[in-house]
């Protein structure tokens, strides 16, 4: 089983606050939340042309289901060094019933399952117990689950309006969604992280929530550990 505890990796040899400078980018449609994390990071990183990163990800045929598997070989594609953290490699035969995956799920299920296999080859796999000072992590949350203690108007994520705004879906159990963590606070028990769903704002909740949100049935706890080259 593939996976670490979020408190290891967040606290180890950082001071009691840290926020990191990582731009925020709204993500455009309701399924590119993972895209829009990875150009966040990248921009953290380094600048990187949209021609060069809309290329990169025609290279890599992504469709409108895109897995955290799917960012892992992104960042592989342009260079970017990282751990991709997982509890299942492969598909969870379990997500077949749930709403958020069903519609994609029959055609989704060889693909993912194959990169999975190629990917124990190529070290995106690879375990690490902690981030250096400086690193972020782009992590996968049930967005149901996630509440953030400085946002007035949580957005519906079915369809991104704000809360007040007409809407016809229905709250679902699950909502994947890619986030930025890019800070914390020890001494309030806070983590910070910057939501595609939103272009203007750092957003935070307690450490609880988060592990809540990312430890909910259907995340797999998926973490993909991103590192700022010294």
């Amino acid at each position: 089983m593939l996976w670490i505890h979020i408190e290891e990796v967040f606290i180890f040899g950082y001071d009691d606050d840290v926020m990191l400078n990582v731009p925020v980018i709204r993500q455009q449609y309701h399924w590119d939340c993972g895209l829009a994390c990875s150009r966040m990071v990248l921009e953290y990183l380094h600048p990187l042309g949209e021609e060069e990163f809309q290329r990169a990800c025609s290279d890599l045929e992504f469709t409108e289901s895109v897995w955290t598997i799917d960012l892992a070989y992104l960042m592989c594609k342009l260079g970017v060094r990282h751990c991709f953290c997982t509890q299942t490699l492969g598909v969870d035969k379990g997500f077949r019933n749930q709403s958020f995956y069903k519609k994609h799920f029959a055609t989704e299920e060889d693909r993912v399952n194959e990169l999975f296999m190629k990917a124990e080859d190529r070290g995106v796999g690879e375990i690490q117990n902690h981030l250096e000072q400086g690193h972020v992590a782009i992590v996968l949350v049930n967005a149901v689950l996630l509440v953030c203690e400085l946002c007035s108007t949580p957005v519906k994520y079915c369809c991104f309006l704000p809360v007040g705004q007409k809407c016809f879906c229905r709250r679902p159990e699950y909502q994947g969604h890619f986030i930025v963590v890019c800070g914390f606070n020890r001494k309030t028990d806070s983590i910070f992280y910057n939501n595609p769903a939103y272009s203007d704002r750092v957003c935070c909740t307690s450490f609880k929530n988060f592990e809540e949100a990312r430890r909910s049935y259907g995340t797999d706890e998926d973490i993909m550990l991103v590192y700022k080259d010294a």
